[in-house]
């Protein structure tokens, strides 16, 4: 089988490029990398110093013409956790027009109008987008999969918390397929028992085994009409019915809450770590250690708005140093810099305390050593960029394990 081409959507600096192009299947043939709230593109640049800037495009994906983007075969990408409620309906057009700004709905759009409509989409997210938003729990999720459908895609869908498949982050997020109808995948999930499609046929199960937690699936069917399903999902404000393992076939989803099932090597906060030739400013100074201590520490105490208006505050503790013996925590956008905070990591060396580096946070997602090391790149910058990247291990056994029975379900066909 040739590989499969691919659009890279709100690209970062390319972890899904990576991720898939390590199996050796898939080779991308056009991407956008746009940063909204900043004049100069860094990520954009890192990208196109990485990969190559032809059939690279830093414009708003809002603007570009779907003609600009050539034919493809799939569409990934890690869009952005924003507001997918359904604005209104145009009267005589193909689609549905969501809030401005609301990337999802360019996605959207560019499926809408390619006339050869690719045959697979492979999607990242928070977590929290299967029970945002807090009114109407589920209700983003649902109107995703309820447009996918009306495209003409199936979909399945996992939440996957990479720590827990032996990779070095904990970084739980939702990932999702969805398969073109008249796809060989699309007609063997549309044949399949639900069950047995999230827990031992599917392409997520394949890659990331799983045990059966619920004892049957919750099962539903999607309102047809997409406006109404924004305005009336779930508004009874109860929990999203969006479990963490799923599917969704003309509409009716099937979801079950599983767990892990892994026994393989696991790599800890302690492998990652560079052990020589640390910059002197990344060691947490003795008058700041106070400071780390108390935003690390639990807190209950009486704070005050600027308005004036007291009220109670409190938070437990966090492991302080971080412990080298697991894998980190999340990484957050906001982990560089010598500033004392809450979240960024901080591991005990034999010359005291300090933070990580941009290559020690690269390595937590996966990435190639100096993957962002540019001239005119900060380190402020690079770990800005491995708090919105994700962990290239995930997407790239999710896209060795979907070429595989992409391939496999083509043979059976031929035999």
């Amino acid at each position: 089988m040739q590989q499969l081409k691919v659009c890279e959507l709100f690209a970062g600096v390319g972890g899904f490029r990576l991720g898939l192009e390590n199996t050796g299947h898939y080779a991308v043939v056009w991407s956008n990398q746009w940063e909204p709230s900043t004049k100069m593109q860094h990520a954009s640049m890192v990208y196109g110093a990485r990969f190559g800037a032809e059939n690279h495009s830093n414009a708003n994906i809002e603007t570009v013409a779907t003609r600009e983007i050539p034919d493809f075969d799939m569409l990934v990408g890690g869009f952005p956790c924003q507001d997918y409620s359904v604005a209104t309906s145009l009267k005589n057009s193909k689609g549905l027009i969501g809030k401005k700004g609301v990337l999802w709905w360019s996605i959207h759009r560019i499926l809408s109008e390619k006339e050869n409509k690719p045959k697979y989409l492979f999607l990242e997210n928070v977590d929290r987008l299967l029970k945002s938003p807090s009114n109407q729990r589920g209700r983003d999720f649902a109107v995703m999969l309820r447009s996918l459908s009306d495209l003409g895609y199936a979909v399945e869908w996992r939440v996957i918390n990479a720590a827990e498949y032996g990779m070095p982050q904990r970084r739980r997020r939702v990932f999702f397929l969805a398969y073109f109808k008249g796809t060989e995948i699309y007609k063997n999930l549309q044949n399949s028992h639900a069950t047995d499609w999230m827990l031992k046929d599917g392409t997520f199960c394949n890659a990331f085994p799983v045990n059966q937690n619920s004892k049957k699936p919750v099962e539903f069917d999607l309102e047809e009409d997409l406006v109404s399903l924004s305005n009336n999902f779930n508004t009874e404000k109860g929990l999203s019915p969006f479990l963490n393992t799923g599917i969704c076939v003309h509409g009716k989803v099937s979801t079950l809450k599983t767990s892990p099932f892994y026994d393989g090597k696991r790599t800890m906060l302690s492998d990652i770590l560079v052990e020589s030739k640390i910059p002197l400013e990344y060691y947490i100074d003795d008058t700041d250690l106070p400071k780390w201590e108390y935003l690390k520490g639990s807190k209950k105490e009486i704070r005050k708005t600027k308005a004036g208006f007291e009220y109670n505050y409190s938070e437990g503790s966090m492991v302080f140093p971080d412990a080298l013996d697991q894998p980190s925590r999340t990484i957050i956008t906001g982990e560089g810099g010598k500033s004392p905070s809450r979240f960024k990591h901080v591991v005990q060396t034999s010359k005291g305390p300090r933070r990580l580096l941009p290559i020690e946070l690269e390595r937590l997602n996966m990435f190639p050593d100096n993957h962002t090391k540019m001239e005119g790149i900060s380190d402020a910058k690079r770990a800005f960029f491995m708090g919105n990247a994700l962990v290239v291990g995930i997407v790239e056994r999710v896209g060795t394990s979907l070429f595989q029975k992409i391939s496999q379900l083509e043979k059976q066909l031929q035999s």
